[in-house]
């Protein structure tokens, strides 16, 4: 897919998907009637792509980021057609006219509340500069084409209506629009001390919803009045309280959950790039302007405005958090042009053609690929349900060069295995019989080096000690194969006495290289992790490490590391 993470996916009006990722490449995918096909990449940016703005027609996509340009792009010709040099470090971008009209872009400035509007396709020059709107670095922008009007919110929680055009101030040839602030709740991200990191207008730009950090929460305001209409509460205190009490829409088991809880956390803190993964989150709406859809700790909510009711969770047994979603929900091989005759036809063909293939589209956390929910099925049912067309990171190279045998044959499998810690050794029986290639799996591993430095990143007294991932946070880790693998569940193993030592996943067949160890009976984990081995020595180790002093998150204050694994 990408090389790198992805960060925003968009679908346009002229049905292409535009997906753009943090070392400035951009790629553009055609919606055909099954599936998408891949059309062009651009090496668009030299730094990370910040934000990106599609116009109302379809026709036009720009993407801005720090190393001060932006670059306009003809969708429909999948072309570059401009790069505007901008002379300042842009933080957001948005088109702001009609259809129809020649393409104006307004973008703002990161270090103030400047927004200045460029013409398209002209030589970069600033058609308008905008000092008095905002005094903050405004960081959304979100146009209506219905009413021409602008919505912005700047790093203070101040949000604005403007209309891109003289003398750029509210609007006031709309009818029924709100004239004093004081009568609406924009105040409200000002009041929660949040920002929003998104402004989604409904179909027909009667309502617009926010999703804003750190406070988590869901708002859809009506445009006219400016009034809060409905409110979500995606706070992880909220979600925490509902797990316990058992009332959330799809409820994971504790090891999973707190796993996906240490990953929301993250989400807030900028990364080696200086981004901040959680800013890429959004919501948007259907075509109907019943439904918003928004990625969650639990998955991608589908919830009824009307209804007020969660009426789909999608991806709720993935492993990945998603973040930035987009939707098609049109017929890709509908014809241009229907007659009368072919309307009253009954070919089934043409009535193949007019169904709609509805898609979600996905990136997610620390991932360089998108992912699509839809109603099809695999392209080939009986192989894999993911495609992976990137080239192989260094890491899945190492692997792939150093267990040859995974990929040209079955491998001796090992029925011991002994793991040297920094604290002791640790030795285990291996159950090859019965779990195949979970042993297969863990030796190669073992055979490799990749265990080694691997830290135990998780430890919950009375419960386990949890390994195996080399980013040491619970998210990282791959199998010998490149890809998750398949659970193995056989009667003759159970959770029903300490020291079992079995995979760890983030739902049904769902394992990499991760594994944990407990140190009590537990039999609610029966038929949801493989078990491939038992601790028969080094039990007061593997107590140790139980019992060392852990943060909230149950990782070790001190690290403990794998030295390395020999497996007979």
């Amino acid at each position: 897919m990408h090389r790198d993470v992805i960060n925003f996916c968009v679908v346009t009006k002229t049905e292409f998907l535009i997906t753009t990722s943090v070392d400035g490449h951009l790629k553009l995918w055609k919606k055909q009637d099954n599936g998408i096909e891949f059309v062009k990449l651009y090496r668009a940016h030299l730094s990370p792509v910040k934000a990106v703005s599609a116009s109302a027609d379809g026709q036009l996509f720009v993407t801005v980021s720090d190393d001060g340009t932006a670059k306009v792009f003809d969708v429909v010709n999948f072309d570059m057609i401009n790069i505007i040099t901008l002379g300042f470090t842009p933080h957001s971008c948005c088109w702001v006219h009609r259809r129809g009209q020649a393409g104006l872009l307004a973008v703002s400035d990161s270090t103030s509340g400047t927004i200045k509007l460029y013409e398209g396709r002209g030589d970069g020059t600033p058609l308008e500069t905008i000092e008095s709107l905002h005094r903050f670095p405004v960081h959304v922008m979100a146009y209506s084409d219905r009413y021409d009007c602008v919505i912005s919110a700047d790093e203070g929680g101040f949000v604005e209506y403007w209309q891109p055009s003289e003398p750029f101030s509210l609007p006031k040839n709309v009818s029924g629009l709100w004239s004093y602030k004081s009568e609406t709740d924009l105040y409200e991200f000002k009041k929660s001390k949040s920002t929003p990191t998104c402004i989604t207008l409904s179909p027909d730009s009667s309502s617009f919803v926010t999703f804003s950090l750190p406070d988590r929460q869901i708002r859809m305001f009506t445009f006219l009045t400016g009034k809060l209409h409905r409110k979500y509460d995606e706070s992880l205190a909220a979600v925490q309280e509902m797990q316990q009490a058992g009332t959330a829409v799809y409820k994971v088991d504790d090891m999973e959950f707190g796993r996906r809880l240490a990953i929301e956390r993250e989400l807030e803190l900028p990364g080696p790039d200086g981004l901040v993964p959680g800013r890429w989150s959004n919501a948007i709406w259907d075509e109907s302007g019943a439904f918003i859809i928004y990625p969650s700790l639990l998955g991608i909510k589908v919830v009824n405005t009307v209804t007020n009711r969660v009426v789909r969770l999608l991806g709720k047994d993935e492993s990945n958090r998603f973040l930035n979603v987009s939707v098609y929900q049109g017929a890709p091989a509908k014809r241009n042009i229907t007659t009368m005759a072919m309307a009253a036809s009954a070919n089934p063909i043409l009535a193949d053609k007019a169904q709609r293939d509805p898609s979600f589209f996905s990136t997610a956390y620390k991932r360089p690929r998108f992912y699509i929910f839809t109603r099809s099925e695999p392209d080939n049912k009986e192989g894999e349900r993911d495609v992976f067309n990137e080239r192989p990171t260094r890491e899945e190279q190492n692997i792939a060069s150093a267990v040859p045998v995974a990929l040209n044959g079955p491998s001796p499998l090992a029925n011991s295995a002994t793991i040297h810690t920094t604290v002791g050794d640790i030795h285990m029986r291996l159950f090859p019989a019965q779990a195949p290639k979970a042993v297969e799996n863990f030796v190669g591993h073992a055979r490799s080096g990749y265990f080694e430095g691997i830290i135990f990143h998780r430890v919950i007294p009375k419960f386990m000690i949890q390994t195996g991932d080399p980013l040491g946070d619970g998210t990282g880790g791959i199998s010998i194969w490149g890809r998750e693998f398949e659970d193995e569940f056989s009667d003759d193993l159970r959770h029903d006495r300490p020291y079992t030592v079995s995979m760890a996943n983030a739902g049904p067949n769902t394992n990499g290289s991760q594994f944990f160890i407990t140190t009590t009976a537990t039999p609610w984990l029966d038929k949801k992790h493989t078990i491939f081995g038992r601790v028969i020595s080094g039990l007061e180790v593997v107590h140790g490490i139980e019992n060392v002093k852990a943060n909230k998150a149950d990782k070790p204050f001190e690290d403990i590391k794998i030295v390395n694994v020999d497996v007979e």
